[in-house]
């Protein structure tokens, strides 16, 4: 017979304070404790990037449910990543809408120019590619997210031009720290005008 161990982890070794602070407002705000799930997902997610299996289990172990639970709402939300993601996450919408207005012309400058794939991430870090259903955008396809940051009536040109100025938005910036907004929006601005002036 083979003695199998096991670890029991404490969700206040390894959830940080300010994670636990955000979660319990949180919870203050919900009817249960375990209807505060997805935010708590959320909140993890934002300050690291991803929700590692230990993640999840502290998360978990925090609003008392169980670990199966909170993993059938960390995969069924497509915006909770369960494996490290680059910097910026690139949700392309391939729906019909998107597809009938050029979605596969801009699809396939953001791969070239990148120099990956859906489900991959380019080797500084930096961009994840992933496909989208929907981003309710049907009306000003083809449309991509990133961030919370919409992106429509997109053109090959537009959507690298929108690359080019998040990756210029990063240079010096190498902490992994967020960028401020506003300087990231200026950027990408500036570079989408340059496109329209070509």
């Amino acid at each position: 017979m083979q003695i199998i161990k096991t670890v029991t982890l404490d969700y206040r070794q390894y959830l940080t304070e300010k994670e636990i602070s955000e979660i319990e407002h949180e919870v203050t705000i919900m009817e249960t404790r375990e209807s505060a799930g997805i935010e708590a997902l959320k909140i993890v997610q934002s300050h690291r990037g991803w929700i590692s299996d230990d993640s999840l289990n502290a998360i978990a172990q925090l609003l008392a449910i169980s670990s199966a639970q909170l993993e059938g709402v960390a995969t069924f939300y497509n915006l909770i990543y369960r494996q490290p993601v680059g910097r910026f996450v690139i949700h392309i919408c391939d729906s019909i809408s998107c597809h009938l207005n050029g979605y596969q012309k801009v699809l396939h400058a953001i791969k070239t120019h990148l120099g990956i794939d859906y489900g991959q991430t380019t080797e500084d870090g930096l961009f994840t590619l992933l496909s989208n259903v929907c981003l309710g955008g049907c009306d000003k396809a083809p449309v991509m997210m990133i961030g919370q940051q919409h992106y429509e009536y997109l053109t090959s040109e537009k959507a690298v031009a929108i690359l080019n100025g998040l990756s210029q938005s990063t240079d010096g910036n190498s902490s992994g720290d967020f960028l401020d907004k506003a300087e990231v929006g200026a950027t990408i601005d500036a570079k989408i005008v340059e496109v329209k002036n070509d």
